[in-house]
């Protein structure tokens, strides 16, 4: 880990030596002559679930402001702090407020630098960036920010992006940290990894874009859950008779334990989507799997899991028999407001089991550019894991 840390602020001296001339007449200038933001998101989060738990209410509130330097040199400075604060009774077990009688809710109080990055954009085409900062790569599928929890995940980190091919983007990182949505009270609130990641994108055919990547993850404190993934994307739309637009994605992956993993395994991955869009209207169905051979299963740990296997967030970690996740969603714009339904129907990849199913319901409603209000709803219906669980949310949130 040290070699790369020393490498990236290496690469970043030389840039700094060689650079052809300042973007901000003087230093004074690029300081000050930034920009700040800031957004905040109020929620009410409530969870039942059919089991000795106490029925969870959480009402939090998350204050996220910002500012990033202008460029001197090519060199600019972000930072960006967050703070999640509970209002009223913290009826609910944050992981962290001793509240292990309640059902959780994963938005614990806490104040954190979110990111604080130093970023080099004077070679052609490039940007390279060091420290704390936000990666969301794809789908999320395996890498992302866990934006709908009040405390993002983001990443300690030294990144090259670079666009020099034609519509091809290379992204390539080394990880050392992930800053995880516990907070740094939680014994679990950070992932410390030597993890290299790569991930090329080309958009250059009209039907949809591809993706390859390939995602080392070596975890220091918890070997069993190192991997190495492999994978090949694809998701585009391509218009039909009219205003009709067929919608398609077609995901694989392969994963092997990797560094000191004392297991030995290869699981496969894939993701299958069809549907049909309108202006107003769309429908998809798919077929998303994650192998499992009874004693572990494909994982994705650095995943925005929430938007991925139900919003209920019983799969966050696949069970050892694997996970097949049949889903059909319907999305609509109507009365200025749009909604989203979707249905789940889970069961093992080894031996079939029938986990249970879902229903999930989003209406989002936005004023202006800055304003937005949502409810959300999660209904998981048990059979063979875990238990019946509800979820309800309301929230209210602004940006400038």
């Amino acid at each position: 880990m040290l070699s790369i840390r020393t490498l990236a602020f290496t690469l970043l001296a030389a840039a700094a030596g060689s650079a052809a001339g300042a973007e901000a007449a003087r230093f004074g200038d690029a300081l000050t002559g930034g920009k700040f933001w800031a957004d905040f998101r109020y929620r009410l989060e409530h969870v039942e679930q059919k089991n000795a738990l106490q029925n969870a209410t959480a009402s939090t509130l998350r204050i996220r402001p910002g500012y990033e330097t202008g460029a001197y040199r090519g060199f600019s400075v972000l930072i960006e702090v967050e703070s999640v604060l509970a209002i009223g009774n913290d009826d609910y077990n944050s992981t962290v407020n001793g509240k292990p009688t309640r059902s959780v809710v994963a938005d614990p109080e806490a104040t954190e630098i979110n990111r604080a990055q130093l970023a080099y954009a004077g070679f052609p085409a490039t940007k390279l960036a060091y420290g704390r900062q936000r990666l969301i790569l794809d789908n999320s599928r395996f890498i992302g920010n866990v934006g709908w929890r009040q405390n993002e995940q983001t990443y300690d980190a030294f990144t090259l992006v670079n666009e020099s091919l034609p519509k091809t983007k290379v992204t390539a990182a080394f990880i050392w940290n992930v800053n995880r949505v516990f907070s740094d009270k939680h014994p679990a609130g950070n992932f410390k990894m030597d993890s290299p990641i790569l991930n090329v994108q080309y958009s250059g055919w009209a039907p949809g874009q591809f993706s390859a990547y390939a995602y080392g993850l070596d975890f220091a404190n918890t070997p069993t859950a190192s991997t190495r993934t492999l994978g090949l994307r694809f998701s585009g739309a391509t218009p039909l008779a009219g205003t009709t637009r067929l919608l398609y994605t077609a995901e694989l992956a392969r994963q092997q334990d990797w560094k000191d993993n004392p297991a030995r395994f290869r699981l496969g991955y894939y993701r299958l989507e069809a549907g049909l869009a309108w202006p107003s209207f769309n429908i998809t169905v798919g077929e998303e799997r994650l192998a499992g051979n009874g004693t572990v299963a494909f994982q994705t740990p650095l995943a925005t899991l929430h938007a991925m296997n139900g919003w209920a967030d019983l799969f966050l970690t696949t069970p050892a028999a694997g996970l097949k996740d049949r889903s059909i969603s319907l999305g609509a714009t109507a009365l200025g407001i749009k909604w989203l339904a979707v249905a789940h129907r889970f069961r093992a990849d080894r031996g079939g089991a029938q986990y249970g199913t879902e229903w999930d319901l989003q209406a989002v409603k936005t004023f202006g550019k800055d304003w937005s209000v949502g409810l959300k709803l999660a209904h998981y219906d048990a059979r063979s894991f875990s238990v019946d669980t509800d979820k309800v949310w309301a929230w209210v949130e602004t940006k400038f």
